[in-house]
């Protein structure tokens, strides 16, 4: 008998797991609880995901990843039985307060004590990552519950203890601390250190979470609950949901308001440069050092960026939006529901004398033949090709039909390294759609040569594969992806989809030149086959820096030079 390897069988758990979501989204709703809840829960014990390092040891619940998974859930998401995954459907009219999660923008409304809902308008990858966050926090449920009892299914006294202090029974004080973090390790798993630095990193979002001592009881309490009393939790999906979802409503709203205000700004039909990245490196590049008072070639314009990035420097970042919103930079309003922000720039208005040194523009640039560039937020998966393939759209007004002058789509931002460290610089060649038999070769007009003079980074090229999603992904899998003959270099979740737009949209639909230049990069942010270098470890902080203005300043140097 043929026994599958390790990277076969993770490989066949995403798969199964797809379709079981797909299936429960059509549906209408399932139980956690239940076989097809328990179904999930095994194919992910199967997977076991990096980014969960210990979901399959059954005596330890997993701190890491319930700080990275309620940093992505709404607050309070612990105490409700019932989850709903609703479209935009009216409730940011209502007298529900909005919740919006600490790491991921997205509406949700804590309807009553037992329910909450979730607004869906990124599609279906926000819906599979939803889910899988859920059923890893309804595996740690278990965890919690099987330690909250003995055999005879009696509550331990440390669960009692627990209750009483979350309860607002017995008041947490310095003199209890230590006592209380005792009573919490034990329910855990884990050790009295681990349990007190978990503690302190759910702190930090305090105002976005619960709190590690109150989390904990109440995951452990419905899963009791649901045990002893029969009260279910059940994730359902709205009709209207189920309805909308895969037909671009939010991508064609966003789009077109962006096409509104180039054309209400006389910039429709200027040359058009394309970024997807964050929203402040172009920014920044554009206005920090005329904002701070630092023009001039003796500026170090990558140590003043690490000096606006640090926590406590909100001031400088606030005096350089402002500065740009009075310049001439234009912030659209973000209100078709895909929470991706737009900036435009109209570069016939930057004076080059405020510019970095690395920045040189063209003399001959006028009004006329100035680039503008739009600058989107992150997309997130699927998300990716609906708003790129909207924004490549011709503009259609009711008397005219005007394609846009694309000159070039660059594609920046974090992703996980399989050949590397945090803080190198990946150049894609290729992006090959995990699951699928899809793959996109690029002509990427940026590569490891176009940084050449730049000693303090590794910069790598070959080919990503996009992932179903990052809370899915195992060393067998990635080890495969990185030593067979696909070679991949590193990970993330939208490249197949931007790229899958933008050739729809040169190669077959000619909505945009055939020349038109693409450019990816991508620093990493983590590397997932590395213990202790996962997303769930913490943020990359002052680390991501350099390699993201050495990326925004050589588009920027494309861009001008073109």
């Amino acid at each position: 008998m043929i026994e599958l390897t390790r990277a076969q069988a993770s490989r066949a758990a995403i798969e199964r797991m797809y379709v079981v979501m797909r299936h429960l989204f059509i549906r209408g709703y399932y139980k956690p609880g239940g076989a097809s809840g328990h179904a999930i829960m095994q194919d992910l014990l199967i997977l076991q995901p990096e980014i969960y390092g210990s979901l399959a040891d059954s005596q330890k619940v997993d701190l890491n990843g319930l700080v990275y998974v309620f940093d992505r859930l709404p607050k309070g998401i612990e105490e409700t039985r019932y989850i709903k995954l609703t479209s935009e459907e009216g409730y940011e009219k209502s007298s529900f307060t909005k919740i919006i999660p600490q790491a991921r923008r997205r509406n949700c409304y804590r309807i009553d004590e037992e329910q909450m809902f979730i607004e869906i308008t990124r599609g279906r990858s926000e819906i599979y990552d939803i889910l899988t966050h859920l059923t890893f926090i309804y595996i740690e449920a278990e965890k919690i519950k099987q330690h909250a009892q003995d055999k005879k299914g009696n509550a331990l006294r440390e669960w009692e203890q627990l209750e009483k202090i979350v309860t607002g029974e017995e008041a947490l004080t310095k003199e209890n601390e230590e006592v209380a973090f005792t009573y919490l390790a034990t329910i855990l798993g884990r050790t009295y250190q681990e349990t007190r630095d978990a503690h302190h990193r759910f702190i930090k979002h305090s105002k976005k979470n619960n709190g590690l001592f109150h989390i904990v009881y109440w995951l452990g309490k419905l899963a009791i609950n649901e045990e002893l009393k029969s009260e279910d939790r059940i994730i359902s999906f709205s009709p209207t949901l189920r309805e909308r979802i895969g037909h671009h409503i939010y991508g064609e709203r966003w789009a077109n308001k962006i096409k509104r205000t180039l054309l209400h700004n006389g910039l429709l039909q200027r040359p058009i440069h394309i970024i997807s990245s964050n929203l402040h490196s172009v920014m920044n590049s554009f206005y920090a050092c005329d904002a701070l008072g630092k023009k001039g070639k003796n500026t170090d314009f990558l140590n003043l960026m690490e000096e606006v990035s640090q926590g406590d420097n909100g001031h400088l970042r606030e005096k350089i939006y402002h500065s740009a919103i009075e310049k001439g930079m234009i912030q659209v309003q973000e209100e078709s529901g895909t929470n991706i922000s737009v900036q435009i720039f109209d570069t016939a208005k930057i004076l080059p004398a405020s510019l970095p040194s690395n920045i040189k523009m063209p003399e001959t640039l006028t009004e006329e033949n100035a680039p503008v560039i739009v600058v989107m937020d992150y997309a997130f998966g699927e998300q990716a090709f609906e708003t790129m393939d909207e924004l490549l759209k011709p503009y259609e007004s009711e008397n005219e039909q005007i394609n846009l002058d694309i000159q070039s789509i660059s594609i920046m931002g974090k992703a996980g390294i399989l050949k590397g460290a945090k803080g190198d610089v990946m150049t894609p060649t290729a992006h090959i759609f995990e699951g699928t038999a899809d793959n996109y070769p690029v002509e990427n007009d940026l590569s490891p040569e176009d940084f050449k003079d730049i000693k303090d980074l590794k910069f790598v090229d070959g080919p990503m594969v996009t992932v179903l999603g990052t809370s899915l992904q195992n060393k067998d899998i990635l080890t495969y992806f990185k030593d067979s003959s696909w070679g991949v270099m590193g990970l993330e979740m939208e490249g197949a989809h931007y790229q899958k737009a933008i050739q729809g949209a040169s190669k077959i639909r000619n909505n945009i030149s055939k020349d038109v230049k693409v450019r990816y990069a991508y620093y990493a942010s983590d590397n997932p086959l590395i213990t202790g270098s996962t997303l769930a470890n913490g943020s990359l902080g002052l680390t991501g820096v350099k390699p993201t203005y050495y990326i925004t300043l050589k588009i920027l140097e494309k861009i001008f030079n073109s």
